[in-house]
């Protein structure tokens, strides 16, 4: 049994398809300037997995409050707090932006674009601006986690009020209800758990940017790793990496649990 042979018009759209995607990988590599591996590339490699393999055990807690234990909480509690900061203000974001009935086009592309526009900063960029504002520190962590989510948490919200289900909001209004009770029994009940399954989604995200952000110096366990990084200290690099590894895990442990609950 012979199968039959595409057209030749989706012949030719594939052929024309991998051509443009090889001449954007050429173009893209062409661009990259390789000068060549070092003479002690090697010797750094060796130290790297040294470290590694041996870690600085003695820096999981020191009783100081600058030992790793503390610091991952330090981490958690900006991702924490960020994270709540973000999901209450993307929800008059996220209202803003669906498009719903009655709701005049141009408001909703409106709320749309400047989700956009503030997805469009990295929480680095603005970690850096916020220690500019109010200091080097964890309150800058937080609230570069806060404002840097809206757009995500914006975008997701807006998403789950547009696909929500007016049949529940028809069924109150005809028995007589009012717009309280259309808010707390058909609006809310569907809102809610959508809300919290992007909020735990965003946390797991938060948790790995909160160890990032220490890098720029606003606070978590991005601080000494950056110096552990520029002393070369690889066996307090490997200890700082492996409680990152452990508190991320676990944290996606969790969240996706409490997810397969909600949804």
């Amino acid at each position: 049994m012979t199968l039959p042979k595409p057209p030749k018009g989706n012949r030719a759209k594939t052929i024309i398809t991998i051509l443009v995607v090889l001449a954007i990988f050429v173009w893209a590599f062409a661009g990259i300037s390789f000068n060549g591996i070092k003479a002690t590339a090697w010797q750094t490699v060796q130290s790297i997995v040294e470290g590694f393999t041996h870690p600085d055990w003695g820096y999981v807690w020191t009783g100081e409050g600058e030992d790793l234990i503390s610091l991952l909480v330090e981490t958690l509690a900006i991702a924490i707090l960020g994270t709540i900061m973000s999901s209450l203000l993307s929800i008059p974001f996220g209202f803003w932006a669906a498009r719903s009935r009655g709701q005049k086009k141009i408001v909703s592309s409106s709320g749309k674009f400047v989700s956009s526009a503030i997805r469009t900063f990295p929480d680095i960029i603005l970690a850096l601006m916020f220690i500019k504002m109010v200091g080097p520190g964890s309150f800058a962590g937080i609230l570069a986690l806060g404002v840097g989510a809206i757009g995500m948490l914006a975008k997701f919200y807006s998403e789950s009020i547009e696909a929500m289900d007016h049949g529940p909001t028809e069924s109150v209004v005809a028995a007589g209800g009012n717009k309280a009770n259309v808010l707390f029994f058909a609006t809310l009940p569907q809102l809610v758990p959508e809300f919290l399954s992007y909020t735990l989604y965003r946390f797991e995200i938060a948790v790995r940017y909160a160890t990032i952000l220490g890098l720029v110096g606003a606070g978590g366990i991005g601080t000494p790793l950056i110096f552990a990084l520029n002393a070369r200290a690889w066996d307090r690099v490997g200890i700082i990496l492996l409680g990152i590894i452990v508190m991320v895990t676990v944290i996606d442990i969790i969240s996706g649990k409490l997810r397969q609950r909600l949804v």
